[in-house]
Order: C-alpha cells, then structure tokens, then sequence
C-alpha cells in the first residue's frame, strides 16, 4: 500500500473513532483533525520504514580509538505500544571502539529510528544497544534511557513525577563493573 493509501485510510479510521467518541469530525475544529492525525500518525511512526544498517550507511571510520564513547542526552520521543501515549526523555547511548568510530550523528538518528515506533521501553532501549553492537562490533555498548510515560500520568495509577529507567549494556558494560561505573558517571554531570 503505498503511502498516500496508507494516509487516507488513517484519515477515516481517525474519523470513524471521532465518531464513536461521540464528536460531529465536520464541526469546525475537527473538520482537518484526520487528516492533522493521520500525518501525524505516520511522522511518529516513520521508525518502520527505516533501515539502521542504511541509516548508518558509510558513516563508519577506522579509527586507533580505544576510549569510551558518549552521546548523552539525546531527546527521546516515542509512543507506547500499549496506549498509544506518548513516553519522552532522554537516551545515553555509549559505546568502546574496537577499530572502528560511527559519525557522532548517526548516534541520534539511530535513537530515533527505534523511537518511531509503537514501543516498549525496554525494547527500544535493547534495540538501540544490539543495533549499534551489530553496525560497529565494539568492545562494548551501554545505552540508558530515563523517561516519562503520559500512560501513567493521564490515566491507571496517574503519578506525574514517575519516570521509568531501563539500561542495556553489552560487552565490557556488562563485564567490567569500572567501565560501567565510568559510563554511570558520566551520564549523571
């Protein structure tokens, strides 16, 4: 199906449930909300038509580089998968060359392709690690992500200050408690 197909069907299912919620989608204010949502839909959910292994494409250097690597703070934006909430916070994403660096933007980019997908966060955060273990074959990869779920907040046990930390470490994160705790420690400045 291509991707004007997929937007119009969206645009009539975000109409059918206006509809069972018990709104009139050709009042004023909503007469472009399907079509506002259906776009919508489609940008947050973009993560699926995306390639990680592409995405990094030749943004990958041999480097003499043996030091830890970190990408903090790195904005996350995704939706759950049980709700359709939105979760968002931030994404630590570490990593011990083995011979070979990633371009620091690939980083980022490599976040938001698992981020624009309905998720769990502690599959995302999973995801994020194995993807950059397979594309470089470091010693080791740490990837934290701290964040806050609309789920929890808007509704069920609705705690606004809650916010869920799930961490992912491979290699010498898993294996070397000084490697992890450098990693930690610099995660919290």
């Amino acid at each position: 199906m291509g991707e004007r197909a997929v937007l119009a069907e969206l645009e009539a299912t975000v109409r059918r449930l206006l509809v069972q919620l018990g709104e009139d989608p050709e009042r004023e204010g909503l007469r472009a909300t399907p079509a506002r949502v259906a776009r919508s839909l489609a940008f947050l959910t973009g993560g699926y038509g995306e390639d990680p292994d592409a995405l990094v494409g030749d943004a990958i250097y041999h480097e003499d580089c043996d030091e830890m690597i970190v990408v903090r703070d790195i904005e996350v934006y995704s939706l759950c998968e049980h709700h359709l909430l939105p979760m968002f916070g931030r994404c630590h994403v570490a990593y011990l060359p083995h011979g070979r660096v990633i371009g620091l933007s690939k980083v980022p980019r490599l976040v938001e392709v698992y981020a624009r997908r309905l998720q769990l966060q502690e599959r995302m955060t999973v995801q994020i690690a194995r993807a950059l273990e397979r594309v470089l074959q470091p010693k080791g990869v740490g990837v934290i992500i701290e964040a806050a779920h609309l789920c929890m907040m808007m509704r069920g046990v609705e705690k606004q200050n809650s916010k869920a930390v799930t961490s992912c470490m491979l290699g010498r994160f898993r294996t070397d408690p000084k490697t992890r705790t450098e990693f930690l420690d610099l995660v919290r400045r």
